[in-house]
């Protein structure tokens, strides 16, 4: 956890603004008997990191003995100091009211909360989940997702390729994507566990957001982030298209503009807008002609990974 602090410190001077957010993890992290100490030393984390970090934490679910005393020491604590609380093994919206109930309880009911989907009932409901107000996120947990199966779909749908061709993963993965944008909400995927294979890597980061819909992923080690920030960015051809575009309707009040041959109104305009805020998010030169309209906005925040 320190070592991932670290490197956010050091890419948040890189890139001029925090490209990734830091988990601290306290469901997988934390020995069993030993929650309340782990939970201590990951508020004591979260307390001393740079203002300009963003820290969030994974505690235990609300069906967990640690869950209250996990919400009550950290976000009770320092729940100033973090972007959002993820909430694993999320089965229903009752799930995110148990959540919100003890954040506000801590005094935390600022945080949003990210809500882990991992299981064939929860990506059932996944839309409803997605609508509660105070969800910011889904993410795909997919090897809780796979054994919930019972051994019915194989190992191999933990890994890549598997998780992109067996229909039932690729099922819930739509479904969340779809979920998230239907309701605002940021849909982010799976963790890749071939950590030494860029290739596998590579190909998996880009179905996920080029082909599955999704605009924000896990990682689970360092060497994933840049390629998965790469992934999740607009290529420098699509950043000059949309600004050339967007430039175009400025000049026009917003009318519809022909550019390169090819009509635009309103629509393709937003769509262009959305190119151009996530290659800001994820630290890419934008050009000085639409740097201007960036530069009253907040510094680069993750909306594409989440270590």
């Amino acid at each position: 956890m320190r070592k991932s602090l670290q490197l956010q410190a050091e890419m948040t001077a890189e890139f001029g603004g925090c490209v990734f957010d830091v988990s601290l993890d306290c469901e997988d992290g934390a020995p069993v008997g030993g929650e309340a100490d782990h939970a201590a030393m990951v508020t004591e984390l979260a307390l001393a990191t740079a203002p300009a970090a963003r820290v969030a934490v994974r505690v235990h679910p609300v069906d967990h003995s640690a869950f209250e005393a996990d919400v009550a020491c950290i976000a009770g604590r320092a729940g100033h100091r973090l972007c959002h609380v993820m909430v694993p093994k999320v089965e229903c919206v009752d799930h995110i009211e148990r959540a919100a109930a003890a954040l506000d309880a801590a005094g935390a009911s600022h945080l949003p909360i990210h809500a882990l989907i991992e299981s064939p009932a929860a990506v059932h409901r996944a839309f409803q989940i997605a609508a509660h107000p105070r969800v910011q996120s889904l993410s795909f947990g997919l090897m809780d997702f796979v054994s919930a199966h019972g051994g019915a779909i194989p190992a191999e749908a933990m890994g890549s390729p598997g998780q992109f061709t067996h229909p039932l993963v690729v099922r819930a993965k739509l479904e969340i994507a779809s979920a998230s944008h239907a309701n605002g909400k940021v849909p982010s995927h799976c963790v890749v566990t071939e950590f030494n294979d860029v290739f596998a890597l590579q190909a998996a980061v880009t179905r996920a957001a080029r082909e599955f819909g999704y605009t924000r992923m896990w990682s689970i080690h360092p060497a994933q982030i840049r390629p998965i920030l790469k992934a999740f960015a607009p290529t420098e051809r699509e950043i000059e298209t949309s600004t050339n575009i967007l430039t175009a309707a400025a000049r026009a009040d917003w009318a519809p503009v022909n550019v390169g041959g090819r009509l635009h109104d309103r629509a393709s305009y937003r769509y262009d807008w959305q190119v151009l805020v996530r290659a800001h998010r994820t630290g890419r030169t934008l050009p000085d002609i639409v740097q201007a309209w960036f530069q009253d906005a907040p510094a680069p925040t993750s909306n594409s990974i989440a270590p």
